[in-house]
């Protein structure tokens, strides 16, 4: 389960008190001292009932013709502030099963009913409703090699709620979670510890293994790995565009370091080539070192 995290008591803060008093000591969700002050001022963050509708008033009001040219996330999410220190501050927004948004969107939209892990570490207090609905559970992480369809010794911790003022730090890899929708539109705010390292360590999505039929009773496994770079997603297509693409795609497939990165470079391959040249790509990838990119190819292969 993640932890629970009760912060020392302090006054409401200020949205640029809270920014400025991060940048200047960093973020590391690893390190006590810091969960510590990050969970102060998180929470003198949520004790201030008027900053979140200020700043949105202000994006609505702004000319720019996108409020929030730096967030990387969906609608759902709002960015309040991306620090070259390796952290972000956002909002998150939760709507209820009743809500326009989801009735429009679906739950998928909103990542309800997914089971999945974070690649990174991050802290969040509910700061508005009765909070989204979280199935916890907890996985070791030296025990995963992250293939497609690994059997997951999960440990169920419970079932909690992100009502308002409550804190939870989430730790990279080891807590997993599922979420519900909440009663009535919630609003939660979260502290994300972004090192350079996060971009290449996958995130997992997880089949419970609760379906019905064959399934049922079947442990949980990995679905998906969804983390992906815009490096990865542009080798994708330069093969289709360009002779040179080619051999810059198969350096990478022979030498990046990120085993993830190999195996997209082996896919990219292996789309372009023609005839037997698709199996032969995929044979190759099925030498390299990694046990992980060895199972990508003969997945691919076996298609």
């Amino acid at each position: 389960m993640p932890r629970a995290i009760t912060p020392l008591p302090g006054p409401a803060l200020t949205l640029t008190e809270v920014t400025a008093q991060l940048d200047q000591h960093g973020v590391d969700l690893t390190d006590e001292a810091s969960i510590q002050r990050c969970a102060t001022l998180l929470a003198g963050l949520a004790q201030n009932r008027d900053f979140l509708a200020d700043h949105l008033i202000a994006a609505l009001r702004s000319d720019a013709a996108d409020p929030q040219p730096a967030n990387r996330y969906s609608a759902q999410v709002i960015l309040l502030h991306r620090s070259p220190r390796g952290w972000y501050l956002r909002a998150n927004i939760w709507p209820a099963a009743t809500d326009a948004a989801y009735r429009a969107s679906g739950a998928a939209a909103f990542s309800y009913g997914v089971a999945h892990d974070h690649n990174f570490n991050f802290l969040t207090i509910g700061y508005f409703g009765p909070g989204y609905v979280s199935d916890d559970w907890e996985v070791d992480p030296e025990a995963i090699d992250g293939r497609h369809g690994e059997p997951l010794n999960l440990t169920f911790t419970g079932r909690s709620q992100l009502g308002e003022g409550q804190m939870r730090l989430y730790r990279a890899h080891r807590d997993l979670h599922c979420q519900h929708p909440p009663s009535s539109l919630s609003v939660s705010l979260n502290i994300m510890d972004e090192g350079e390292h996060v971009p290449w360590r996958d995130q997992y999505i997880v089949d419970l293994g609760r379906e019905a039929g064959e399934r049922a009773g079947q442990p949980p496994t990995i679905a998906r790995r969804p983390t992906l770079t815009s490096g990865e997603l542009l080798l994708r297509c330069a093969v289709h565009l360009s002779a040179e693409a080619h051999g810059i795609t198969d350096h990478i497939a022979q030498t990046h370091p990120v085993q993830r990165v190999r195996a997209n470079a082996i896919a990219a391959l292996a789309a372009v080539a023609e005839g037997e040249g698709r199996a032969a790509v995929l044979e190759r990838g099925m030498r390299d070192h990694d046990a992980r990119v060895r199972d990508d190819c003969r997945r691919w292969l076996a298609r």
